[in-house]
């Protein structure tokens, strides 16, 4: 359902539609502008994602694609509308990166969640403890305030979801052996290890795969990374944790997106079974109480 997948996803939705509608109708953004008696950057903003569309400018673009069946129409209307909603990210806005926060839309919309991470706990796996610990001394006090909030509510969020996503997380052993937390609080690293593994067990669409240090390097330690997939035919996304700006955010068919794709299922190769994974993540819970 669109109101499962957040406004951003739906306003990507909505312009992939669009700019669909208008190259098989074979007319371009000055000619569909013209008709309307629109100026072409008005269509080309709207396509581009710049601005918002009206239910009346919707229409209007309808009518010249000739889409006709009632279905279509509400479909592409409840898209819009979608997009239109204000989303819970928008507090943190000046606050944190904002090619983090449009990561966080697309995630908080996407039917498949990718996640490579060679040196943490990821953010929609952490405990508020982790969280807590693991932004201490690193950034100011608020900054740290916002950005375990913001996880908070990212799992919230994913879990209130009607249709929630199949999570593929991949770590590297590194990640559950270091003893995040040794000097605040000794438990607070096996306690997160216990709720990875409970989280597992629980939630048949979470998987988790552990790369055993015997695995070698590989492609996972050059940086962690998230893809992302859509129902409705909106493409991939690609996050790069850790990139700068602009940069960390790739969305299209970018060959990139491909090569990261195929990285992930050749990092699974390395990867221990499910089961062998879970045993492991216990077993680094009870080596860190010892």
């Amino acid at each position: 359902m669109t109101s499962d997948q957040g406004p951003i996803v739906q306003s990507a939705l909505l312009r992939t539609e669009l700019v669909r509608l208008r190259k098989e109708k074979g007319v371009t953004q000055e000619q569909v502008a013209a008709r309307l008696e629109w100026s072409p950057s008005k269509l080309i903003r709207i396509e581009g994602g710049k601005n918002a569309i009206t239910r009346t400018d919707l229409q209007a673009l309808l009518r010249v694609y000739d889409v006709t069946a009632e279905s279509r129409q509400e479909r592409l209307q409840e898209l819009a509308r979608g997009a239109r909603e204000p989303a819970w990210w928008n507090a943190y806005k000046g606050e944190l990166d904002a090619s983090y926060l449009s990561f966080v839309g697309y995630s908080a919309g996407a039917s498949h969640i990718r996640h490579c991470h060679g040196t943490l706990v990821p953010g929609l796996l952490q405990t508020a403890e982790y969280a807590e610990v693991l932004d201490a001394g690193r950034v100011s006090a608020q900054a740290k305030a916002f950005g375990v909030k913001l996880r908070l509510q990212r799992q919230e969020a994913l879990a209130a979801r009607e249709n929630p996503p199949r999570q593929q997380y991949i770590l590297d052993e590194a990640v559950i052996r270091r003893h995040v937390g040794i000097k605040t609080d000794p438990g607070i690293m096996p306690a997160q290890l216990r709720h990875l593994a409970e989280s597992v067990e629980r939630d048949e669409l979470l998987t988790i795969r552990i790369i055993p240090f015997k695995a070698g390097a590989h492609f996972g330690l050059g940086g962690p990374f998230v893809l992302l997939e859509f129902d409705g035919g909106l493409g991939d996304v690609l996050y790069l944790e850790g990139q700068p700006g602009a940069s960390a955010l790739v969305t299209g068919a970018a060959d990139e997106i491909t090569d990261y794709r195929d990285n992930f299922e050749i990092l699974l190769e390395d990867a221990l079974p499910a089961d062998e994974s879970i045993a492991l993540i216990r077993q680094a819970a009870e080596d860190l109480m010892a």
